[in-house]
């Protein structure tokens, strides 16, 4: 069995009936998501995937680490999509792993029509250093920079 996208998800559902959604289920349940914290499971998968500790990802992120575990075990919510983000970022996530992180997390995903958002969407792309030099990067374009836990830099 493999994974199946979201928009296969939804073509099956668009022919299931209300009583085969035990089957549904069962079918496809390496495809759906397990858990009510969708956000927490996704990020640690991928920080353990990627071999990285937690506490150097808040470090990089410039987010104090006890903020960043509650925000990680979804023990605290934060309305910023930045510092969803700047956790992205220091998790060396790549694109699609930022928009899947920022789905999880109920957060709007990066918009390429809106000029930060497609500069950020650039900075996670080609990687130019850490979250100063993104910040820099957004600066110069005359765009504000990744907030960090309510301030802004």
């Amino acid at each position: 069995m493999n994974k199946k996208s979201t928009e296969e998800l939804e073509k099956i559902l668009g022919t299931t009936h209300i009583e085969d959604i035990d089957g549904y289920l069962s079918e496809n349940a390496e495809s759906i998501l397990s858990s009510y914290r969708p956000f927490s499971d996704y990020i640690r998968s991928i920080i353990k995937e990627k071999g990285l500790r937690q506490q150097d990802i808040f470090l990089d992120a410039d987010i104090p680490e006890r903020y960043g575990y509650k925000l990680i075990t979804e023990e605290k919510r934060t309305r910023q999509r930045d510092v969803i983000i700047r956790i992205c970022y220091a998790a060396h996530m790549n694109l699609d792993e930022t928009q899947r992180a920022l789905k999880y997390y109920r957060m709007p995903e990066l918009y390429a029509k809106v000029p930060r958002d497609a500069l950020i969407m650039i900075a996670i792309n080609e990687r130019p250093g850490s979250i100063l030099d993104v910040n820099s990067f957004l600066k110069k374009n005359g765009m504000e920079t990744l907030r960090s836990s309510g301030v802004q830099e």
